[in-house]
């Protein structure tokens, strides 16, 4: 049932009352609610952008996989020409799913109920038997082809939408694209994948984890505490307390975005004085660059980021660069400074996404990804450590896919459902002076406000007045 301020539940409830916009809660029945997660399929899934995965995995003509776009199953495929093309797997004959694997090469889809076959781009071939006629006259073979999203690539990341006539994908990232640019579109040949993603199956809500995707940093501080005490941060050792360096890592820039869009920024200084003995204002970008490339970069790249990047982009990379984030409605990236125990430091780059089985199921994917450019020993490098801490049987991961469930079982119960998720901890400081980027921007200790303004678009996409 639609109203005026957005859909109304069979027990009577408001959508639009499941978030209390004056004190910041929102109800834990969003994490749980079978209604709330039918709705989400259609104004979230069906008309935002979704990252469906990487270029680089499908780098051949007719070479295809088999990804999700909320509920829907979709053919990822390039045709030909290299265009890459986002059909739904869905026969037009009888409904059957077009591919029943996860990836594969073929110039002809052919499904195997009644043998329809489509191209590459989603046309309709023709069925069996071609004299008989056996896909009717009734609709002509342009119109039996597989239904088509919306597609765009981003620094080499596949996109699509439902939403055909909706907003562009820029429009969509918004002052965002300012800080994903330094990480998606800053070398000559871009990113790839380290072979192809990982996945596993999680008893939780997809919100449970996408809204931590919109830059929680707090968290790190106690469910990962373990990597200041025996993981890489551990030998980091601030030189006035003696204490590790955890607690510093809590400290920088946070953008919000009023798409839901989120990011964490970390100061570089200590890493540089340590590494240099030098203070950082005293060295130009460049010179930080070569002593700390940014992460999956190496020294001999940085010029590369200088024909790609703006000057108050080089000056934020070299100074306060975006580390971890999310791109609403359910992707995380993380873009991390690794400490080894010689003094050096290792790049990580890893994406998360957190597809929906249902409303007590998500399906966690992660890919790992380096430069193109990468030597094979620094890959190599990058690949193990990535994995150990952000893959699906990663350290990192193994903590936050355990508080998932129990925030999902506890949405369930008679009292649990109606106690409410606080982002109540809000920045008071603004932008720092002189900062030269767009956005909701706030320094200082992390606090809540990406991931409160992650759940106000949420919101918005909820109570959206639509036709019924």
């Amino acid at each position: 049932m639609l109203t005026k301020s957005g859909p109304t539940l069979a027990d009577g409830t408001k959508v639009a009352d499941l978030v209390n916009l004056e004190t910041r809660e929102v109800q834990m029945r969003t994490l749980s609610d079978p209604e709330l997660y039918e709705l989400e399929m259609e104004r979230i899934f069906g008309k935002t952008w979704l990252l469906l995965g990487h270029e680089s995995e499908i780098p051949a003509q007719g070479d295809f996989m088999v990804r999700d776009m909320g509920s829907d199953s979709v053919l990822v495929t390039r045709d030909k020409a290299g265009e890459i093309h986002v059909l739904l797997n869905v026969c037009s004959h009888r409904g059957m799913r077009v591919s029943t694997v996860d990836a594969g090469n073929t110039q002809i889809h052919t499904c195997i109920y009644h043998g329809w076959a489509f191209t590459t781009n989603g046309s309709f071939l023709g069925a069996p038997v071609e004299k008989e006629c056996m896909h009717g006259k009734i609709r002509s073979k342009a119109e039996l082809g597989l239904k088509k999203a919306r597609v765009t690539l981003y620094g080499g990341l596949i996109f699509a939408t439902w939403n055909i006539d909706g907003p562009s994908f820029e429009d969509f990232l918004g002052d965002a694209k300012w800080y994903y640019d330094m990480l998606f579109q800053r070398s000559d040949k871009g990113l790839e994948v380290l072979g192809p993603p990982q996945r596993f199956v999680v008893r939780a809500n997809w919100k449970a984890a996408g809204e931590q995707s919109a830059a929680d940093g707090y968290h790190t501080l106690t469910l990962h505490r373990w990597l200041g005490e025996v993981g890489n941060y551990s030998h980091v050792k601030d030189k006035d307390s003696g204490a590790n360096d955890l607690t510093q890592q809590m400290y920088g820039v946070e953008i919000s975005s009023p798409h839901g869009h989120a990011l964490r920024c970390q100061d570089l200084a200590r890493k540089i004085r340590r590494l240099t003995g030098k203070e950082p204002a005293d060295l130009t970008p460049e010179e930080r660059f070569r002593v700390l490339p940014p992460p999956g970069m190496t020294a001999d790249m940085v010029p590369q980021l200088l024909r790609h990047l703006g000057k108050e982009q080089i000056d934020v990379m070299a100074s306060m660069p975006p580390q971890v984030g999310g791109i609403f409605p359910n992707v995380l990236f993380a873009f991390l400074y690794l400490p080894q125990p010689d003094g050096s430091s290792l790049g990580a780059i890893a994406l998360h996404t957190y597809v929906p089985r249902g409303p007590d199921k998500l399906e966690f994917t992660n890919w790992v990804f380096v430069e193109k450019d990468t030597p094979a020993d620094v890959r190599e490098k990058m690949r193990k450590q990535s994995t150990q801490l952000l893959g699906t049987t990663g350290m990192v991961e193994q903590d936050d896919s355990d508080t998932w469930p129990h925030m999902t079982l506890a949405a369930k119960g008679a009292m649990g459902r109606k106690m409410t998720l606080k982002y109540q901890a809000a920045y008071e400081t603004g932008a720092p002076e002189g900062w030269p980027g767009p956005g909701i921007v706030n320094e200082g200790f992390t606090k809540d406000d990406t991931q409160w303004h992650w759940w106000q678009y949420w919101l918005e996409l909820m109570t959206a007045d639509t036709d019924a």
